[in-house]
């Protein structure tokens, strides 16, 4: 599966309002076909008040009215089914935003709702009743004076936990699944899954030794007792029996500090169907570390069973600018792009990651990321990567005719799509050679990976099924690099590489992919 993620926001403006929406990406489904994607995801769309850009839902089955209504989505859906491209939702199952009406509920005791989130008492000093503490900075219990009890909350303290070891919630979860799933859908991204569920003892997470990194007071605790809980797993398996009457694809975002470890037992058979992390969207760009996620993936996500593999999304700065390390900008997207569609599994790539485009510098009067406000200028935010999809060079880069919700930078208007369509060497061009070679190699599309002896700055896996034995060599580092080789009959894919007889030879951003003998 191959999963093209668009921040609905920023992807394409249909009303002129300078905020993205759905019509807008009806717009461009043939841009997106061009892709040759399987399906897109699309981010929440839901009824929200946008504390969290639409991940503080307040309504599960209704549109917010800034991304267009109900009657636009059904329009989208069948306009994508008609190109063959499915649509996967995000779906936001371990929060709600207060402003849901079960919130209110809850916090009033009212209709049932009393123990539909994570409600707590006070300790006797009436401070909070363990340690918790949020990922956004701060506490993660926020004081209700109505209830005179403390909300647990995972982000914002406008987003509060839902109790999900109450089976009413999960029954109501799954009807909202349900929901969706009757419309036409073809699956679900779920967000945030080690957040779902937390230890029902409250005890108190113990302290990290090494905080050296730590932005803020999160990075102080190893997160033990407020996520990645056990009782997650018979739920996924509820939700994967509800998929499987629709035949509905599931994709699990996994955090944490163990985050592989999870993804192998979220995808275990009668779970989800795959998942992701952030542990190739971190700042380190070394072979080392790509080998040791591709070890570490294997050996909890086994053949024949598949992980997700993600660089860029709309949390993590982006690749071409992250893994750059001073190396040309659209050489290392083009690297990238091949590293990406060479690994074994589900790929999903975010929107501008086909373009090569680089994080945007937001100047601080522009930051929308209350993430990024409260922690600037150590931490800028989340909107370099949110930044609107430049269509042209013309204003706001053809993305509206008004003053979009986030700037379009210079540096992203010129590389537009209309220019980037036209240039033969271009990152969008190599993007669809890309991903031509991976859908027509059966090793690629199937077969196993297995890392193999190279230079410590040389990624070096075999990708291999009954048809077909390929060598893939990525040079990570900043220098070339020789490789020797076995015998090959061709090269598949290939940049700044010279090929001989028993070597190759990876200049800068240098990579290739060789058919074996």
């Amino acid at each position: 599966m191959i999963i093209y993620q668009v921040y609905p926001r920023s992807f394409q403006d249909s009303n002129n309002d300078g905020i993205g929406d759905l019509a807008g990406i009806e717009m461009k489904l043939d841009y997106i076909k061009s892709l040759n994607v399987d399906a897109i995801w699309i981010s929440p769309f839901f009824k929200s008040p946008m504390v969290d850009f639409g991940y503080d839902v307040s309504d599960y089955r209704d549109v917010d009215p800034i991304f267009g209504n109900m009657d636009d989505f059904k329009s989208l859906l069948a306009a994508a089914k008609t190109h063959e491209i499915g649509v996967i939702v995000d779906m936001v199952i371990s929060h709600t935003s207060e402003e849901h009406p079960w919130f209110k509920d809850s916090r009033l005791g009212r209709n049932g709702k009393s123990n539909w989130y994570l409600w707590a008492s006070p300790q006797p000093d009436g401070s909070p009743p363990n340690n918790w503490v949020s990922v956004f900075g701060g506490p993660a219990w926020r004081w209700d004076a109505e209830r005179r009890q403390y909300y647990f909350h995972s982000f914002f303290s406008s987003q509060p936990d839902l109790n999900m070891h109450n089976p009413e919630v999960q029954n109501q979860v799954l009807s909202d699944m349900r929901f969706w799933l009757d419309m036409g859908v073809s699956g679900f991204r779920f967000d945030a899954c080690n957040h779902v569920f937390q230890d029902l003892q409250l005890r108190s997470n113990p302290p990290r030794e090494d905080v050296s990194n730590a932005l803020h007071p999160y990075g102080f605790q190893v997160h033990v007792y407020d996520q990645a809980q056990p009782e997650m797993l018979p739920f996924l398996e509820k939700i994967r029996v509800l998929l499987d009457e629709y035949g509905a694809f599931s994709l699990a975002e996994v955090g944490g500090h163990d985050a592989i470890k999870l993804m192998g037992q979220y995808t275990e058979p009668g779970r989800l169907h795959s998942a992701y992390s952030f542990s190739l969207m971190q700042p380190d760009s070394s072979a080392q570390r790509v080998r040791d996620v591709i070890t570490e993936l294997e050996a909890n996500i086994p053949y024949p069973n598949a992980p997700c593999y993600a660089l860029s999304n709309h949390d993590k700065p982006r690749v071409a600018t992250r893994w750059a390390n001073g190396r040309d900008r659209a050489d290392t997207a083009k690297e990238m792009l091949a590293l990406l569609f060479a690994m074994r599994g589900d790929v999903c790539m975010y929107q501008g990651e086909e373009l090569g485009l680089p994080q945007a510098d937001v100047p601080f009067d522009r930051i929308q990321d209350p993430f990024g406000k409260s922690f600037w200028p150590k931490f800028k935010g989340r909107d370099g990567c949110r930044t609107p999809m430049p269509w042209t060079g013309g204003s706001h880069g053809g993305f509206s005719v008004s003053e979009p919700w986030l700037p379009v930078t210079d540096e992203h208007r010129a590389l537009n799509v209309s220019d980037q369509e036209a240039d033969p060497d271009s990152v969008l061009n190599f993007y669809r050679q890309v991903i031509a070679v991976r859908r027509a190699s059966p090793a690629l599309e199937k077969g196993h990976i297995e890392l193999l002896e190279a230079p410590h700055a040389v990624l070096a896996f075999r990708r291999s099924c009954d048809e077909q034995q390929l060598v893939c060599l990525f040079n990570m580092d900043v220098i070339e690099h020789v490789v020797q080789c076995a015998p090959y009959s061709g090269m598949l894919l290939g940049r700044r590489v010279t090929l001989d007889q028993h070597s190759v030879t990876l200049g800068v951003n240098g990579f290739c992919i060789l058919q074996e003998k």
